[in-house]
């Protein structure tokens, strides 16, 4: 679990499963992803999910705001799959209900999870990719301090070539030296 001033990033509960289902469905969240997901998906995604937290003790975190427990999202670390490029590297992502976006609760989750990639995990580096078009999304990475690699971007494997989101941007945050805060 990874807590912060306004969220609690933590393994996903059944109860959760509807909530997140409601996002995964979510036109204007889907709008940046492969398209909408159903229930049946939405909870696929969340066996996935709970099997890489039990394989690597990290993961997508449910996003609980505490302010009145509602789940708003999710954020966190995953392992990148084999089919991408940075295969093996540990991935930051993050998806929020619309009605979560705006008020910096991605960046300050997404900080908190790069923060314990470093801390935790002794990561050296964490990445982050989205859709080329995706300019919120990459002005959360600039916000929590990650950097454009351009030589890491890439057409995703998974859309068609002529897919609107196939073109994706690489981010990239490296581990401070120690001792600097």
């Amino acid at each position: 679990m990874i807590e912060t001033g306004r969220l609690i990033l933590r393994p996903f509960r059944d109860e959760d499963r509807g909530a997140f289902a409601q996002i995964n469905a979510h036109p204007e969240v889907a709008v940046w992803l492969s398209g909408v997901m159903t229930r049946a998906e939405s909870d696929a995604m969340v066996e996935r999910i709970t099997a890489h937290i039990a394989e690597h003790g990290f993961g997508f975190f449910a996003a609980e705001r505490k302010a009145d427990g509602r789940l708003v999202g999710a954020i966190g670390l995953q392992i990148m799959a084999a089919d991408l490029p940075g295969a093996g590297a540990i991935e930051l992502a993050w998806r929020l209900h619309p009605e979560a976006q705006g008020a910096g609760l991605a960046a300050e989750g997404a900080a908190a999870c790069r923060d314990w990639a470093f801390e935790v995990l002794g990561a050296g580096e964490v990445l982050a990719i989205t859709a080329e078009a995706n300019l919120r999304s990459q002005a959360v990475m600039c916000r929590i301090g990650m950097s454009r690699d351009r030589s890491r971007d890439f057409n995703h494997p998974r859309l068609a070539p002529d897919h609107r989101l196939a073109r994706h941007v690489v981010y990239a945050a490296r581990r401070p030296p120690s001792g600097v805060p």
